[in-house]
């Protein structure tokens, strides 16, 4: 046979059928490519010595052994070279165990043309000469941020699993970033510029799953005015993450295996299917083959889906990371509220002391909420408002001297209420300053018949004990408390508690 200019990419098919060999070849001779042949694995391995390839498509069996066989020594080797294979019509097991096995992708016998095309064209883009696989660099706009050990294997495995077209189910806690890690694989591989639609399976109403997911034609049910796409149209060529995938009803488990196995779904209303090129990218917090084992999950599906797995670490297990987290965020919340933020004396201590059952996402909304309350986007840690964490005192040396003058000036700080304190009658300590005659607060051992109205009273008799009991400077009487100034001016605005005159 012919072959293609000088320069082009060249690809190396391995079938023991000379009618579908001959039938591969020239596709990638009208697509531009050099192509080679071979019909056993001898032959193959001859030629991969003496060439440097862009892409091998091998057959799944061979005269003197399995093309499993090929994708395993070219992995092993480390050459950055694609390994597609081609499987018989409904060997969806076979697919399975050749993407485990490191291949880029399959293609199913007989072979649609305009796949064969698509995925050829996808493994091109990653082809690279053959050699040993240089350590890819972090990306510098990575979504995925942090220096520890934890998260630097988690991009180097990105980055090897961005170079195949697998499908990957991604576990981890709720808020570690599940999405984030999607979206980086996409952005690091063959599919950057086509669309990423992420899904959440667990939003989508049942009656409407089947229109959603693969779309309808017009006059397919009544509201059908016009044609949709589905999400697997709107995919096309690119990648579909199923978030929460565990939520799923079997009913269209059933139907998405299909769309899966098959790369062929049917509209709502038609007659025909139509070819699709996706990207499947799972991503639960449920563990999936307990699902299977409970019945809730079918066992066929879970296989197709978690060919490869990737787990990402929960926060706690990378606490060496929140620096550069908590920058990040702050400079996005800075940039949404329009003055600078920051941390003040102890807060990383604080957020280093807790186990944040969130993840990331708790650390966005704890950060949020802390600006909120701050000073002058100034973040303490009693803004943090941390729960079940160890109060962490502010060093002393971050506290700025006073002159002598100065210091004469500025009463003693208070010393921390005294239990009893809550107890007695308010007027020994407030009466006087106040002018207002508070009431001790009710028994404990009685329940109270409006909850709401007996904490109020009981919060706005804590706040008057305090600033009695600081004479009303409200900076010592937040430090008395253990809140933050801008939290005890929330409070007194909202129970009317006003600064007696004079």
């Amino acid at each position: 046979m012919s072959s293609s200019p000088r320069g082009s990419p060249r690809v190396l098919v391995v079938d023991d059928e000379d009618d579908l060999r001959d039938l591969l070849e020239i596709t990638l001779l009208k697509m531009g490519l050099d192509v080679d042949g071979a019909a056993d694995l001898a032959r193959a391995r001859a030629l991969l010595a003496a060439h440097d390839y862009d892409l091998v498509l091998t057959d799944m069996r061979l005269p003197d052994g399995l093309g499993l066989e090929l994708v395993r020594e070219i992995g092993a080797a480390g050459r950055n070279l694609p390994v597609a294979v081609v499987t018989a019509f409904g060997s969806a097991e076979n697919a399975v165990v050749a993407l485990k096995a490191g291949a880029f992708d399959y293609v199913t016998k007989p072979v649609q043309l305009d796949q064969l095309r698509l995925m050829v064209q996808s493994a091109l883009k990653l082809a690279a000469p053959a050699g040993p696989a240089a350590p890819r660099a972090e990306p510098v706009d990575s979504r995925l941020k942090g220096q520890s050990a934890a998260m630097q294997a988690l991009r180097a495995q990105i980055a090897r699993l961005a170079r195949s077209m697998a499908p990957i189910a991604i576990t981890g806690e709720s808020g570690s970033g599940k999405e984030l890690a999607a979206r980086e694989i996409h952005a690091q591989g063959a599919r950057a510029d086509k669309p990423f639609i992420a899904v959440n399976c667990g939003a989508i109403p049942e009656a409407l799953m089947e229109a959603e997911f693969f779309g309808y034609r017009k006059g397919a049910f009544t509201g059908a005015a016009d044609e949709r796409d589905g999400f697997f149209q709107a995919a096309n060529g690119g990648t579909l993450m199923l978030d929460e995938v565990a939520d799923l009803p079997l009913a269209m488990q059933v139907k998405l295996l299909r769309a899966i196995q098959e790369r062929r779904v049917r509209k709502i209303g038609a007659t025909a299917e139509e070819p699709v090129d996706v990207r499947i990218v799972s991503a639960t917090h449920q563990d999936l083959a307990r699902c299977v084992e409970q019945g809730r999950f079918r066992q066929d599906l879970f296989y197709r889906l978690n060919v490869i797995e990737l787990s990402l670490p929960p926060l706690r297990d990378r606490l060496d990371d929140l620096p550069v987290l908590i920058d990040a965020i702050l400079v996005r919340l800075s940039a949404a509220g329009g003055q600078p933020a920051v941390l003040g004396p102890g807060v990383l201590d604080a957020l280093r002391g807790y186990s944040f059952p969130g993840n990331v996402r708790e650390l966005e909304n704890i950060l949020e909420r802390a600006l909120a309350f701050s000073n002058d986007g100034v973040i303490d840690a009693a803004d943090l408002a941390l729960k079940g964490a160890k109060r962490v005192e502010a060093p002393a040396a971050a506290v700025p001297a006073l002159s002598a003058a100065a210091s004469a000036a500025v009463p003693a700080a208070p010393a921390p209420l005294p239990d009893a304190a809550l107890s007695m009658p308010a007027g020994a300590q407030a009466g006087e300053r106040s002018g207002e005659r508070m009431p001790p607060l009710p028994d404990l051992s009685v329940l109270p018949s409006n909850l709401p109205a007996y904490l109020e009273r009981v919060e706005r008799e804590i706040l008057l004990r305090a600033l009695a009991q600081t004479q009303y400077n409200r900076t010592q009487a937040a430090q008395l408390l253990g809140i933050s100034f801008r939290q005890l001016r929330y409070q007194m605005q909202k129970l009317g508690i006003q600064e007696p005159e004079g």
